[in-house]
Protein backbone atom coordinates (compact mmCIF):
# COMPACT_ATOMS: atom_id res chain seq x y z
CA UNK A 1 0.00 0.00 0.00
CA UNK A 2 2.90 2.23 0.52
CA UNK A 3 1.67 3.48 3.89
CA UNK A 4 2.01 4.02 7.05
CA UNK A 5 -1.53 2.63 8.24
CA UNK A 6 -1.55 -1.41 7.78
CA UNK A 7 -3.05 -2.91 5.16
CA UNK A 8 -6.01 -4.36 6.67
CA UNK A 9 -7.03 -1.00 8.36
CA UNK A 10 -7.63 0.98 5.22
CA UNK A 11 -11.24 1.52 4.02
CA UNK A 12 -13.35 0.37 1.56
CA UNK A 13 -17.13 1.63 1.68
CA UNK A 14 -16.86 3.91 4.50
CA UNK A 15 -15.15 0.67 6.69
CA UNK A 16 -11.83 -0.82 7.38
CA UNK A 17 -11.51 -4.32 5.27
CA UNK A 18 -10.54 -6.37 8.55
CA UNK A 19 -13.84 -4.64 9.72
CA UNK A 20 -15.65 -6.17 6.91
CA UNK A 21 -14.45 -9.51 7.65
CA UNK A 22 -14.93 -9.67 10.92
CA UNK A 23 -18.46 -8.29 10.06
CA UNK A 24 -19.03 -11.10 8.13
CA UNK A 25 -18.24 -13.86 10.50
CA UNK A 26 -19.68 -12.46 12.96
CA UNK A 27 -23.04 -13.85 11.60
CA UNK A 28 -21.69 -17.53 11.92
CA UNK A 29 -21.94 -16.22 15.85
CA UNK A 30 -18.14 -17.50 16.52
CA UNK A 31 -17.83 -18.83 19.62
CA UNK A 32 -14.30 -16.75 19.98
CA UNK A 33 -12.03 -15.54 17.09
CA UNK A 34 -8.70 -14.49 17.39
CA UNK A 35 -6.76 -11.88 15.39
CA UNK A 36 -3.31 -12.02 14.37
CA UNK A 37 -1.90 -8.85 14.25
CA UNK A 38 1.27 -7.04 13.61
CA UNK A 39 3.37 -5.66 16.13
CA UNK A 40 2.03 -2.38 17.36
CA UNK A 41 -1.74 -3.07 15.36
CA UNK A 42 -3.05 -3.49 18.53
CA UNK A 43 -5.42 -0.42 19.75
CA UNK A 44 -6.86 0.04 16.07
CA UNK A 45 -7.17 -3.45 15.59
CA UNK A 46 -9.13 -3.60 18.67
CA UNK A 47 -11.48 -0.56 17.52
CA UNK A 48 -12.46 -2.07 15.06
CA UNK A 49 -12.62 -5.57 16.57
CA UNK A 50 -15.29 -4.16 18.82
CA UNK A 51 -17.27 -2.63 16.30
CA UNK A 52 -17.66 -5.68 14.73
CA UNK A 53 -19.32 -6.79 17.59
CA UNK A 54 -17.34 -10.28 17.93
CA UNK A 55 -15.74 -12.10 21.37
CA UNK A 56 -12.25 -11.45 20.47
CA UNK A 57 -8.80 -12.21 21.33
CA UNK A 58 -5.41 -10.10 19.64
CA UNK A 59 -2.48 -11.97 18.97
CA UNK A 60 0.97 -10.37 17.88
CA UNK A 61 2.64 -11.88 15.50
CA UNK A 62 6.20 -10.88 15.95
CA UNK A 63 8.31 -12.14 13.34
CA UNK A 64 6.41 -12.52 9.57
CA UNK A 65 6.99 -15.91 9.06
CA UNK A 66 4.54 -16.62 6.61
CA UNK A 67 1.11 -17.70 6.87
CA UNK A 68 1.09 -20.70 8.45
CA UNK A 69 2.88 -19.22 11.20
CA UNK A 70 -0.02 -16.87 11.52
CA UNK A 71 -2.02 -19.81 12.25
CA UNK A 72 0.43 -21.11 14.67
CA UNK A 73 0.47 -17.75 16.47
CA UNK A 74 -3.03 -18.15 17.23
CA UNK A 75 -3.27 -21.86 18.68
CA UNK A 76 -2.46 -20.71 21.88
CA UNK A 77 -5.09 -18.70 22.18
CA UNK A 78 -7.74 -21.60 20.98
CA UNK A 79 -6.31 -23.73 23.79
CA UNK A 80 -8.96 -26.46 24.88
CA UNK A 81 -11.78 -25.03 22.61
CA UNK A 82 -14.03 -28.00 21.71
CA UNK A 83 -17.31 -25.76 20.26
CA UNK A 84 -20.89 -25.82 21.46
CA UNK A 85 -21.24 -28.69 20.01
CA UNK A 86 -18.10 -30.60 20.26
CA UNK A 87 -16.70 -30.22 16.86
CA UNK A 88 -14.05 -27.58 17.59
CA UNK A 89 -14.24 -26.42 13.59
CA UNK A 90 -11.81 -23.59 13.26
CA UNK A 91 -12.02 -21.23 10.39
CA UNK A 92 -9.41 -19.34 9.02
CA UNK A 93 -9.92 -16.02 6.81
CA UNK A 94 -7.68 -13.00 5.72
CA UNK A 95 -8.56 -9.51 6.25
CA UNK A 96 -7.87 -8.00 3.13
CA UNK A 97 -10.46 -9.73 1.62
CA UNK A 98 -13.70 -7.12 2.48
CA UNK A 99 -15.98 -8.45 -0.16
CA UNK A 100 -16.52 -12.00 1.44
CA UNK A 101 -20.01 -12.78 2.28
CA UNK A 102 -21.54 -14.09 5.00
CA UNK A 103 -23.84 -17.15 3.52
CA UNK A 104 -20.38 -18.48 1.98
CA UNK A 105 -19.08 -18.81 5.19
CA UNK A 106 -22.18 -20.00 6.35
CA UNK A 107 -22.24 -22.65 3.18
CA UNK A 108 -18.77 -23.63 4.21
CA UNK A 109 -19.74 -24.60 7.86
CA UNK A 110 -22.87 -26.57 6.29
CA UNK A 111 -20.55 -28.76 4.05
CA UNK A 112 -18.00 -29.10 7.07
CA UNK A 113 -21.04 -30.65 9.17
CA UNK A 114 -22.80 -32.26 6.35
CA UNK A 115 -23.00 -36.25 5.75
CA UNK A 116 -19.52 -36.49 4.02
CA UNK A 117 -17.86 -33.78 5.97
CA UNK A 118 -14.08 -33.37 4.93
CA UNK A 119 -11.99 -33.28 8.06
CA UNK A 120 -10.68 -29.92 5.78
CA UNK A 121 -12.75 -27.47 3.37
CA UNK A 122 -10.57 -25.01 1.35
CA UNK A 123 -12.58 -21.94 -0.70
CA UNK A 124 -11.42 -22.10 -4.21
CA UNK A 125 -12.20 -19.56 -7.49
CA UNK A 126 -11.45 -19.50 -11.16
CA UNK A 127 -10.54 -16.15 -12.30
CA UNK A 128 -9.99 -15.22 -15.60
CA UNK A 129 -6.94 -14.74 -15.02
CA UNK A 130 -4.96 -17.08 -13.08
CA UNK A 131 -1.29 -16.38 -13.18
CA UNK A 132 -0.87 -14.89 -9.88
CA UNK A 133 -2.98 -17.63 -7.93
CA UNK A 134 -2.01 -21.17 -6.49
CA UNK A 135 -3.66 -23.66 -8.26
CA UNK A 136 -6.20 -26.06 -6.32
CA UNK A 137 -4.80 -30.12 -7.39
CA UNK A 138 -7.67 -32.95 -7.19
CA UNK A 139 -8.41 -36.51 -7.94
CA UNK A 140 -10.86 -37.69 -9.78
CA UNK A 141 -12.96 -37.71 -7.12
CA UNK A 142 -12.81 -34.59 -6.35
CA UNK A 143 -10.06 -34.87 -3.05
CA UNK A 144 -7.81 -31.50 -3.09
CA UNK A 145 -3.94 -33.74 -3.44
CA UNK A 146 -2.03 -30.21 -2.87
CA UNK A 147 -1.92 -26.53 -3.38
CA UNK A 148 0.78 -25.68 -6.19
CA UNK A 149 1.99 -21.97 -6.33
CA UNK A 150 2.08 -20.43 -10.22
CA UNK A 151 5.70 -19.89 -9.93
CA UNK A 152 6.27 -23.77 -9.11
CA UNK A 153 3.81 -25.15 -11.00
CA UNK A 154 4.07 -27.48 -14.23
CA UNK A 155 2.54 -26.68 -17.43
CA UNK A 156 0.09 -29.25 -16.73
CA UNK A 157 -0.78 -27.81 -13.68
CA UNK A 158 -1.04 -24.31 -14.82
CA UNK A 159 -3.50 -25.15 -16.96
CA UNK A 160 -5.65 -25.62 -13.99
CA UNK A 161 -8.60 -23.30 -13.71
CA UNK A 162 -9.16 -23.94 -10.05
CA UNK A 163 -7.54 -21.49 -7.38
CA UNK A 164 -7.20 -21.54 -3.78
CA UNK A 165 -8.47 -18.64 -2.55
CA UNK A 166 -6.58 -18.94 0.77
CA UNK A 167 -9.72 -19.35 3.42
CA UNK A 168 -9.85 -22.73 4.91
CA UNK A 169 -12.38 -24.50 7.26
CA UNK A 170 -11.51 -27.70 9.38
CA UNK A 171 -10.84 -29.45 12.50
CA UNK A 172 -9.52 -27.98 15.26
CA UNK A 173 -7.12 -30.93 16.20
CA UNK A 174 -6.54 -32.13 12.86
CA UNK A 175 -5.75 -28.77 11.66
CA UNK A 176 -3.40 -27.61 14.44
CA UNK A 177 -1.53 -30.97 14.18
CA UNK A 178 -1.01 -30.32 10.64
CA UNK A 179 0.16 -27.05 11.51
CA UNK A 180 2.84 -28.28 13.93
CA UNK A 181 4.41 -30.32 11.13
CA UNK A 182 4.49 -27.51 8.80
CA UNK A 183 8.37 -26.61 7.71
CA UNK A 184 9.79 -23.12 5.86
CA UNK A 185 12.32 -25.43 3.99
CA UNK A 186 11.82 -23.18 0.41
CA UNK A 187 13.52 -20.40 -1.17
CA UNK A 188 11.66 -17.71 1.63
CA UNK A 189 11.89 -19.00 4.82
CA UNK A 190 8.71 -19.28 5.39
CA UNK A 191 5.67 -21.72 6.81
CA UNK A 192 2.61 -21.99 4.03
CA UNK A 193 -0.70 -22.67 5.66
CA UNK A 194 -1.39 -24.25 1.90
CA UNK A 195 1.52 -27.19 2.32
CA UNK A 196 -1.47 -28.81 5.00
CA UNK A 197 -3.43 -29.47 2.00
CA UNK A 198 -0.52 -32.29 0.92
CA UNK A 199 0.16 -33.35 4.65
CA UNK A 200 -3.91 -34.28 5.06
CA UNK A 201 -4.32 -36.23 1.90
CA UNK A 202 -0.77 -37.97 2.57
CA UNK A 203 -2.47 -39.12 5.34
CA UNK A 204 -5.64 -40.10 4.25
CA UNK A 205 -8.07 -37.65 5.59
CA UNK A 206 -10.73 -36.32 3.47
CA UNK A 207 -9.84 -32.97 2.02
CA UNK A 208 -12.53 -30.95 -0.27
CA UNK A 209 -12.59 -27.76 -2.21
CA UNK A 210 -15.84 -25.49 -2.54
CA UNK A 211 -16.05 -22.75 -5.30
CA UNK A 212 -17.19 -19.49 -4.86
CA UNK A 213 -17.35 -16.22 -7.10
CA UNK A 214 -13.95 -14.28 -7.75
CA UNK A 215 -14.71 -11.47 -6.77
CA UNK A 216 -15.78 -12.41 -3.31
CA UNK A 217 -12.26 -13.64 -2.66
CA UNK A 218 -10.57 -10.46 -3.76
CA UNK A 219 -7.91 -9.34 -2.01
CA UNK A 220 -7.31 -5.66 -1.96
CA UNK A 221 -3.31 -5.51 -1.25
CA UNK A 222 -2.33 -2.93 -3.36
CA UNK A 223 -4.28 0.92 -3.92
CA UNK A 224 -5.17 -0.45 -7.46
CA UNK A 225 -6.79 -3.62 -5.47
CA UNK A 226 -7.84 -1.42 -3.00
CA UNK A 227 -9.90 0.77 -5.92
CA UNK A 228 -11.11 -2.12 -7.97
CA UNK A 229 -12.53 -3.83 -4.37
CA UNK A 230 -14.21 -0.23 -4.00
CA UNK A 231 -15.81 -0.20 -7.34
CA UNK A 232 -17.15 -3.48 -6.84
CA UNK A 233 -19.02 -3.44 -3.32
CA UNK A 234 -20.35 -0.37 -5.02
CA UNK A 235 -21.81 -1.75 -7.60
CA UNK A 236 -22.95 -4.60 -5.15
CA UNK A 237 -24.50 -1.31 -3.12
CA UNK A 238 -26.16 0.49 -5.24
CA UNK A 239 -28.04 -3.21 -7.21
CA UNK A 240 -28.90 -3.62 -3.42
CA UNK A 241 -30.25 -0.15 -3.33
CA UNK A 242 -32.55 -0.59 -6.01
CA UNK A 243 -33.42 -3.97 -5.43
CA UNK A 244 -35.09 -2.35 -1.99
CA UNK A 245 -36.99 0.33 -3.77
CA UNK A 246 -35.38 3.25 -4.72
CA UNK A 247 -34.54 5.29 -7.53
CA UNK A 248 -31.01 5.92 -8.42
CA UNK A 249 -30.94 8.71 -11.41
CA UNK A 250 -27.58 8.15 -11.95
CA UNK A 251 -26.48 4.69 -10.22
CA UNK A 252 -22.45 4.86 -10.82
CA UNK A 253 -22.07 8.38 -9.70
CA UNK A 254 -24.10 7.28 -6.10
CA UNK A 255 -21.36 6.56 -3.29
CA UNK A 256 -22.80 4.53 -0.59
CA UNK A 257 -21.13 3.67 2.51
CA UNK A 258 -21.18 -0.21 3.80
CA UNK A 259 -24.07 0.44 6.28
CA UNK A 260 -26.13 2.98 4.40
CA UNK A 261 -29.99 2.59 5.06
CA UNK A 262 -32.63 3.82 2.53
CA UNK A 263 -36.69 3.42 3.06
CA UNK A 264 -38.70 2.88 0.08
CA UNK A 265 -39.57 4.78 -2.86
CA UNK A 266 -36.49 7.53 -1.75
CA UNK A 267 -34.61 9.15 -5.08
CA UNK A 268 -31.09 9.64 -5.07
CA UNK A 269 -30.00 12.15 -7.71
CA UNK A 270 -26.98 12.07 -9.53
CA UNK A 271 -22.85 12.52 -7.70
CA UNK A 272 -24.25 11.64 -4.20
CA UNK A 273 -21.99 10.54 -1.46
CA UNK A 274 -23.02 8.74 1.71
CA UNK A 275 -20.47 8.34 4.74
CA UNK A 276 -21.12 6.06 7.55
CA UNK A 277 -24.06 6.29 9.92
CA UNK A 278 -26.74 7.71 7.23
CA UNK A 279 -30.24 6.43 7.51
CA UNK A 280 -32.79 7.69 5.03
CA UNK A 281 -36.57 7.75 5.73
CA UNK A 282 -39.32 6.81 2.97
CA UNK A 283 -40.31 9.13 -0.10
CA UNK A 284 -36.92 10.97 0.56
CA UNK A 285 -35.64 13.15 -2.54
CA UNK A 286 -31.54 13.61 -2.29
CA UNK A 287 -30.94 16.37 -4.64
CA UNK A 288 -27.87 16.17 -6.81
CA UNK A 289 -23.76 16.84 -5.41
CA UNK A 290 -25.13 16.39 -1.66
CA UNK A 291 -22.76 14.88 1.06
CA UNK A 292 -24.03 12.86 3.98
CA UNK A 293 -22.41 11.68 7.24
CA UNK A 294 -23.50 10.26 10.29
CA UNK A 295 -27.48 11.53 9.58
CA UNK A 296 -30.78 10.93 9.94
CA UNK A 297 -33.51 12.09 6.99
CA UNK A 298 -37.31 11.11 8.37
CA UNK A 299 -40.21 10.71 5.45
CA UNK A 300 -41.09 12.91 2.60
CA UNK A 301 -37.38 15.36 3.16
CA UNK A 302 -35.83 16.87 0.43
CA UNK A 303 -32.06 17.87 0.93
CA UNK A 304 -29.98 19.73 -1.47
CA UNK A 305 -28.67 20.08 -4.21
CA UNK A 306 -25.02 20.90 -3.15
CA UNK A 307 -25.91 20.44 0.89
CA UNK A 308 -23.84 19.04 3.41
CA UNK A 309 -25.53 16.96 6.32
CA UNK A 310 -22.54 16.10 9.25
CA UNK A 311 -22.44 13.63 11.82
CA UNK A 312 -25.14 14.40 14.80
CA UNK A 313 -27.81 15.90 11.78
CA UNK A 314 -31.64 14.73 12.39
CA UNK A 315 -34.08 15.87 9.55
CA UNK A 316 -37.58 15.53 10.54
CA UNK A 317 -40.31 14.30 8.19
CA UNK A 318 -41.27 16.98 5.11
CA UNK A 319 -38.47 19.10 6.30
CA UNK A 320 -36.00 21.02 3.40
CA UNK A 321 -32.49 21.45 3.52
CA UNK A 322 -31.93 22.89 0.13
CA UNK A 323 -28.65 23.87 -1.57
CA UNK A 324 -25.36 25.44 0.05
CA UNK A 325 -26.51 24.37 3.56
CA UNK A 326 -24.15 22.81 5.88
CA UNK A 327 -25.82 21.28 9.30
CA UNK A 328 -24.13 19.95 12.21
CA UNK A 329 -25.12 18.33 15.59
CA UNK A 330 -28.49 19.90 14.28
CA UNK A 331 -32.19 18.70 14.68
CA UNK A 332 -34.81 20.06 11.99
CA UNK A 333 -38.28 19.41 13.35
CA UNK A 334 -40.71 18.59 10.75
CA UNK A 335 -41.55 20.95 7.83
CA UNK A 336 -38.58 23.04 9.09
CA UNK A 337 -36.77 24.71 6.42
CA UNK A 338 -33.58 25.99 5.72
CA UNK A 339 -33.49 26.44 1.81
CA UNK A 340 -30.24 27.91 0.92
CA UNK A 341 -27.06 29.23 1.81
CA UNK A 342 -27.05 28.81 5.71
CA UNK A 343 -24.70 27.08 8.34
CA UNK A 344 -26.53 25.19 11.37
CA UNK A 345 -24.46 23.57 14.05
CA UNK A 346 -25.04 22.77 17.28
CA UNK A 347 -29.12 23.51 17.24
CA UNK A 348 -32.65 22.54 17.53
CA UNK A 349 -34.70 24.37 14.75
CA UNK A 350 -38.71 23.46 15.78
CA UNK A 351 -41.42 22.81 13.44
CA UNK A 352 -42.23 24.73 10.63
CA UNK A 353 -39.35 27.09 11.74
CA UNK A 354 -37.92 28.90 8.80
CA UNK A 355 -34.43 29.44 7.96
CA UNK A 356 -33.07 32.45 5.81
CA UNK A 357 -30.78 33.27 3.11
CA UNK A 358 -27.30 33.49 4.32
CA UNK A 359 -28.11 32.16 8.05
CA UNK A 360 -24.82 31.04 10.14
CA UNK A 361 -25.23 29.63 14.43
CA UNK A 362 -22.46 31.26 15.73
CA UNK A 363 -21.83 27.64 17.70
CA UNK A 364 -17.97 27.89 18.71
CA UNK A 365 -16.40 30.73 20.37
CA UNK A 366 -12.93 29.74 19.88
CA UNK A 367 -12.97 27.62 23.33
CA UNK A 368 -15.92 25.58 23.46
CA UNK A 369 -19.26 25.28 21.66
CA UNK A 370 -23.06 26.35 22.55
CA UNK A 371 -26.50 25.06 21.50
CA UNK A 372 -28.61 27.43 19.42
CA UNK A 373 -32.87 26.49 20.06
CA UNK A 374 -35.14 28.15 17.63
CA UNK A 375 -39.06 27.44 18.38
CA UNK A 376 -41.43 26.26 15.66
CA UNK A 377 -42.90 28.11 13.28
CA UNK A 378 -39.97 30.77 14.29
CA UNK A 379 -38.65 33.03 11.24
CA UNK A 380 -35.08 33.76 11.11
CA UNK A 381 -34.45 36.95 8.33
CA UNK A 382 -31.72 36.46 5.93
CA UNK A 383 -27.89 37.18 6.60
CA UNK A 384 -28.87 36.53 10.40
CA UNK A 385 -25.89 35.48 12.96
CA UNK A 386 -26.89 33.50 15.81
CA UNK A 387 -24.42 34.04 18.52
CA UNK A 388 -24.81 31.03 20.74
CA UNK A 389 -26.07 30.49 23.44
CA UNK A 390 -29.30 31.71 21.90
CA UNK A 391 -33.16 30.58 21.83
CA UNK A 392 -35.63 31.99 19.99
CA UNK A 393 -39.23 31.40 21.16
CA UNK A 394 -41.95 30.21 19.08
CA UNK A 395 -43.06 32.07 16.44
CA UNK A 396 -40.62 34.56 16.95
CA UNK A 397 -39.26 36.88 13.48
CA UNK A 398 -35.93 38.02 13.73
CA UNK A 399 -35.09 40.35 10.96
CA UNK A 400 -32.71 40.02 8.48
CA UNK A 401 -29.25 41.37 8.55
CA UNK A 402 -29.76 41.05 12.29
CA UNK A 403 -26.87 39.97 15.06
CA UNK A 404 -28.78 38.06 17.63
CA UNK A 405 -27.31 36.28 21.24
CA UNK A 406 -29.39 35.35 24.51
CA UNK A 407 -33.35 34.61 24.16
CA UNK A 408 -36.10 36.00 22.45
CA UNK A 409 -39.66 35.68 23.44
CA UNK A 410 -42.19 34.20 21.65
CA UNK A 411 -44.13 35.70 19.31
CA UNK A 412 -41.51 38.91 19.60
CA UNK A 413 -40.01 41.01 16.57
CA UNK A 414 -36.53 41.48 16.40
CA UNK A 415 -34.22 43.81 14.12
CA UNK A 416 -30.73 44.47 15.28
CA UNK A 417 -28.87 46.73 12.69
CA UNK A 418 -26.63 49.39 12.66
CA UNK A 419 -27.93 53.33 12.15
CA UNK A 420 -27.93 53.90 8.37
CA UNK A 421 -25.75 56.93 7.21
CA UNK A 422 -25.71 58.59 4.06
CA UNK A 423 -23.57 61.40 2.74
CA UNK A 424 -24.78 62.85 -0.93
CA UNK A 425 -21.49 62.62 -3.63
CA UNK A 426 -19.60 60.96 -1.04
CA UNK A 427 -18.44 58.14 -3.39
CA UNK A 428 -17.81 60.33 -5.94
CA UNK A 429 -15.45 62.30 -3.30
CA UNK A 430 -13.80 59.07 -2.27
CA UNK A 431 -12.62 57.37 -5.57
CA UNK A 432 -11.46 60.76 -6.66
CA UNK A 433 -9.21 60.72 -3.38
CA UNK A 434 -8.20 57.21 -3.49
CA UNK A 435 -7.23 57.78 -7.09
CA UNK A 436 -5.30 60.74 -6.12
CA UNK A 437 -3.26 59.38 -3.50
CA UNK A 438 -2.37 56.25 -5.49
CA UNK A 439 -0.86 58.42 -8.88
CA UNK A 440 1.28 59.99 -6.36
CA UNK A 441 2.45 57.07 -4.79
CA UNK A 442 3.38 55.85 -7.92
CA UNK A 443 4.93 59.07 -9.21
CA UNK A 444 7.05 59.18 -6.19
Amino acid sequence: MKSRRPKVLHKVAGRTMLGHVLGAAAQLAPERVVIVAGPGMEPEVEAVAKEAGVPFQIVVQEDRLGTGHAVACAKPALAGYHGADGAGDVLIVFGDTPLLQPETLSALCAARRGPQAPALLGLAFRPADTARYGRVVTGPDGQVQRIVEHADASEEERRIGLCNAGILLGDGPRLFALVDRLSNDNAKGEYYLTDVYAMADGEGLKVRSAETDPDEVLGADSRTGLARAEALIQARLRARALDGGATLVDPDSVWFSWDTRLGRDVTIEPNVVFGPGVVIGDDVEIRAFCHLEGAQVGAGAVVGPFARLRPGTVIGEQARIGNFVETKNAIFGPSAKANHLSYVGDAEVGEAANIGAGTITCNYDGVSKYRTTIGPGAFIGSNTALVAPVKVGAGAIVGAGSTIGGEIAPDDLVVVRGKERRSAGAASRFRDRRRAEKSKKEGG
